[in-house]
């Protein structure tokens, strides 16, 4: 289905081959939980979770919520948060607007709020810091994706969770203010962008 013209032409260029082997077996686990939901046509609730909720979950949520409509797979609302909340960092959002997402700030102060769309017709993604257990996150029957090694140690349970998935990513934190922060960010981003990529490309409708 249609992702807005800009970012289109980035996922179109997206590869696939170049997820390795042992990657591809960990990203099985979220393929999985995905084809039984939409196999007993039950929704599909992703909550992607780091320490801070500031970068890797967000960028996850974002790019899981693209590809499931790019994809045409119905009833996925994806949602992230963190042991602690603190705000989206700001090269998280101009990378997103840089790949081809409409990025609007809703509000703003020290945890600001954004909507960032990925198709013209579909609501925006809310993207704000909130702990795993936020109002604004499901109660039960979600997946909790963890995306980083931190908080998959700190969160042996979940709350809710009927799931727990670790997916780790590097943190591209440790590039901010250095001379190679947009590159870092972009390459973080796109390695996320093809794994989910790869996953959604994996169910059966």
């Amino acid at each position: 289905m249609a992702l807005n013209n800009p970012l289109n032409d980035f996922v179109s260029n997206l590869d696939i081959a170049s997820i390795s082997k042992d990657r591809k077996e960990i990203l099985s686990a979220l393929v999985v939980y995905i084809q039984q939901k939409v196999d007993s046509k039950k929704p599909i609730r992703l909550n992607f979770i780091c320490t801070h909720n500031s970068r890797r979950s967000h960028l996850s949520q974002i790019w899981a919520q693209a590809m499931a409509h790019h994809f045409g797979i119905n009833n996925v609302n994806c949602y992230s948060g963190g042991t602690e909340a603190t705000a989206l960092f700001p090269m998280v959002a101009s990378t997103l607007a840089h790949t081809g997402f409409e990025v609007h700030t809703l509000s703003e102060g020290s945890n600001p709020v954004y909507g960032i769309k990925f198709s013209k017709n579909e609501h925006p993604v809310i993207c704000f810091s909130k702990k795993m257990d936020d109002g604004f996150n499901p109660e039960s029957d979600f997946a909790a994706i963890m995306t980083c090694s931190q908080a998959d140690e700190d969160c042996p349970f979940v709350p809710g969770a009927e799931k727990r998935i670790p997916i780790t990513y590097e943190d591209p934190k440790a590039f901010d203010n250095t001379p190679q922060q947009a590159q870092k960010y972009s390459e973080r981003s796109q390695q996320i962008a093809t794994e989910m990529f790869y996953v959604f490309s994996q169910i059966q409708k």
